[in-house]
């Protein structure tokens, strides 16, 4: 019998919310990134057995899936062709695993709890193929066998093949998102902005740069990398073209930083003075401090030793300089002194990143959204005593729930009458009540909250 699955951090009550933040880079689906890998040394394996052992790995321990399919890919190599195929696999049915597994439900003779991590995986992406990738029945179900005796499962491949050809032409209906999600954006945005949110959410994202302003233009690295356009709202982003990142023009150079273009903006709409000491409380991956720190003099710190070590390497790459510190921030150190600005890119629910982080739909739940909410509370108020006397508080987090984001600052403003909300002066940018606010959609972006607000005395 299956032995019942320990839950993750993300279903834990009480569990640290400050290590939920999904890791980055935030442009997934994500390029090999050198490393140590979780994967055992062994023979290459086909996209399909890589595909059901990463996602195995995925339901056993909670982990978030850019972080195991990045080790996968590293460690085995496959070429371009097929670590897109491995790629697909893996995000297109975490993204429609709903439908999916009502399907598979609908034919078992057991209950999906009940099926062996790898075995449920396969079904999942037999279905895919043959629903969301066109792959004809007769191919999608013999390649998936065929992966299923590749990753030792040979018992189980008569069960996989019964299975896979029960199912119906057609998948069941659905949006690819929980009925609890649905019904709360429905509420908070009506029913138009919800239905091209959950379309968005369902399609692979563009992976996006910023540009190191320190070492070229926008218009030098357009010209000297093919297939890259520009970004529509930032003025500092690209949109790169398909291939593994790090092997593109630049990134050895330095020359861009991978980031979505909605937090590419939290930076351009903090609006922090040049030259101004500037603390990043929750600094990991990295790349608001690293894009801060192109005019500022910046302070990274972060409760978790070993993300500092992948920022360092990332300013290093680009050649800017900030200081790195371990700190939690619900207790920042007096000695770190206090600073002309102070971005709180906060731990939260992360609804706002659903297209780069699929599995994060299954694994919150509504009761989450408070608990993250009183963590982001007790942040905000130990920030805030970092900031000087006419500084800023730049309050950020890559969520859609206003409780997160504008409720959360409002709540802030009420109990701290020395702080004002002052948005910045010159920039064209999506906002909502003078805050920076952008959601999954026709534009193209992560879901973004920011507010920027000004210590008067």
């Amino acid at each position: 019998m299956k032995k019942p699955r320990k839950k993750g951090p993300a279903a834990k009550k009480g569990a640290a919310p400050i290590s939920e933040r999904p890791p980055g880079p935030s442009s997934a689906p994500p390029g090999r990134q050198r490393g140590q890998s979780p994967f055992s040394p062994r023979r290459s394996q086909s996209p399909r057995a890589l595909a059901i052992n990463i996602l195995a790995r995925v339901r056993a321990t909670d982990a978030f899936l850019n972080v195991v399919l990045d080790a996968a890919l590293d460690e085995h190599r496959p070429d371009a062709r097929d670590a897109a195929l491995v790629t697909e696999l893996c995000y297109g049915s975490t993204r429609r695993q709903l439908q999916l597994d009502e399907a598979i439900a609908a034919v078992a003779d057991r209950k999906l709890e009940k099926i062996e991590d790898r075995v449920l995986a396969a079904l999942r992406i037999g279905a895919y193929q043959r629903w969301f990738m066109r792959v004809p029945v007769h191919a999608a179900v013999g390649a998936t066998v065929e992966a299923v005796k590749e990753v030792g499962l040979h018992r189980a491949t008569g069960f996989v093949n019964a299975l896979l050809r029960k199912l119906g032409d057609e998948p069941p209906k659905g949006s690819g998102h929980p009925q609890w999600m649905v019904d709360r954006w429905t509420r908070h945005f009506g029913p138009e902005k919800t239905a091209a949110m959950l379309e968005a959410d369902n399609l692979a994202p563009p992976v996006v740069a910023r540009i190191n302003s320190t070492r070229t233009t926008r218009d030098e690295l357009l010209a000297a990398l093919p297939g890259a356009k520009a970004t529509t709202v930032s003025p500092v982003g690209v949109v790169l073209p398909s291939g593994q990142p790090e092997e593109l023009y630049g990134f050895t150079e330095g020359l861009w930083q991978v980031q979505d273009e909605a937090a590419q903006l939290v930076g351009l709409y903090a609006s922090v003075p040049k030259g101004a000491r500037v603390l990043d409380a929750c600094a990991a991956p990295g790349g608001k401090s690293c894009h801060l720190a192109e005019t500022c003099s910046v302070v990274s710190t972060d409760v978790h030793a070993h993300k500092l070590t992948k920022i360092r390497q990332e300013a290093e790459r680009l050649g800017v300089k900030l200081e790195v510190h371990k700190a939690d921030a619900a207790k920042l150190p007096e000695a770190l002194g206090e600073f002309d600005a102070v971005l709180l890119d906060a731990p939260c629910s992360g609804l706002g990143t659903l297209r780069r982080h699929p599995e994060l739909r299954w694994r919150r739940r509504p009761e989450d959204i408070p608990r993250l909410a009183s963590l982001q509370r007790a942040l905000l108020e130990s920030c805030q005593q970092r900031v000087k006397p006419g500084g800023l508080l730049v309050y950020a987090v890559c969520t859609t729930e206003p409780e997160e984001g504008a409720d959360q600052v409002e709540l802030f403003l009420r109990s701290h009458p020395d702080f004002t909300a002052e948005a910045p002066q010159g920039l064209s940018f999506p906002t909502w009540q003078g805050y920076l606010r952008t959601l999954p959609g026709p534009e193209g972006m992560d879901g973004f909250f920011a507010a920027r607000l000004r210590k008067m005395y």
